[in-house]
């Protein structure tokens, strides 16, 4: 570990450098959710074939034309991985498309890693409480609802969308809690419809709930009123390692700093290097419940 970057040590003793103001100005400058040198990598391993839609190697949809789709599709990128996540206040350190940059580069991740899948646009309209009056995130400004029954016919129409060009199988996977029982009845309600015919829906909540990622903070000296269940440790910590440029690092505050603030947990304990180790997890899960559910290795 370099000895010129800020280091603290963790509950459990383990040291953990801290994101410092300058290095998050510094990161700013590259794309979100772009390692150094991730670009180079991803094209020098990738196979030719499947997982290669087109001569940038994107495997996102609207990054590519229809014809690369299609020859996509024709070359065996039959899966389709459909992201959503809600935009909502994090807290006065988090901007409100905290889970948009989180779950777009977890996609992307899963996708490569899969070798046969492409990624539907983010659907960033999802269930956040009610208007009026207003409940849940919806009592803060920024933050967008969608009544859960209109975001269940949406979800409903890009999967019949994705099936008549003909995708095979069809992964709904969600960054935050509000949209994951739409997703889950969506995909039942499809697939009961379908038969199993011309494809197959699969909500992948493990990315979600199952994926270890609160087990591992607490294996390193984290407890639960320390990683908190919204703007805390876990999401603060993706998005310093993934976009640090849209994470306030002045008004980082346990608590949020103030009462109503928005904030669960304590983020001035979040860092990069947890990021990091969640997103791989988060990342992993998917790609495992995702092979489960389609019979692939």
């Amino acid at each position: 570990m370099r000895s010129d970057i800020p280091t603290r040590r963790g509950r459990g003793g383990r040291r953990l450098r801290v994101l410092p103001l300058l290095a998050a100005a510094a990161m700013a400058g590259c794309g979100y959710g772009e390692e150094p040198g991730a670009a180079a990598d991803s094209e020098a391993s990738s196979p030719e074939g499947v997982g290669t839609p087109n001569s940038s190697s994107s495997v996102v949809i609207e990054e590519m034309t229809w014809t690369e789709v299609r020859d996509a599709i024709a070359g065996g990128a039959t899966t389709v991985v459909l992201p959503t996540a809600g935009t909502e206040q994090n807290g006065p350190h988090m901007v409100t498309g905290k889970h948009k940059y989180i779950v777009e580069e977890a996609s992307r991740r899963i996708a490569r890693e899969l070798g046969n899948a492409l990624v539907a646009p983010a659907v960033t309209y999802v269930p956040e409480g009610d208007v009026d009056p207003p409940s849940g995130h919806m009592r803060y400004p920024g933050t967008i609802t969608l009544p859960n029954e209109h975001f269940m016919k949406l979800l409903e129409y890009a999967a019949r969308s994705f099936r008549a060009h003909g995708f095979t199988d069809i992964a709904f996977i969600g960054d935050s809690g509000g949209n994951q029982r739409g997703m889950e009845a969506v995909a039942a309600m499809l697939n009961e419809e379908w038969g199993g015919e011309g494809a197959r829906v699969h909500f992948i909540g493990d990315y979600y709930a199952n994926n270890g990622y609160r087990d591992w903070l607490m294996e390193q000296g984290e407890t639960e009123e320390t990683i908190g269940r919204h703007a805390g440790i876990t999401d603060t910590s993706l998005l310093l390692y993934l976009a640090p440029q849209h994470v306030r690092l002045d008004q980082l505050a346990p608590g949020g700093g103030f009462e109503g603030s928005g904030v669960s947990g304590d983020p001035t304990r979040a860092s990069a290097e947890y990021g990091s180790r969640g997103m791989d997890l988060r990342v992993a899960a998917a790609v495992r419940q995702i092979r489960a559910a389609t019979g692939t290795p």
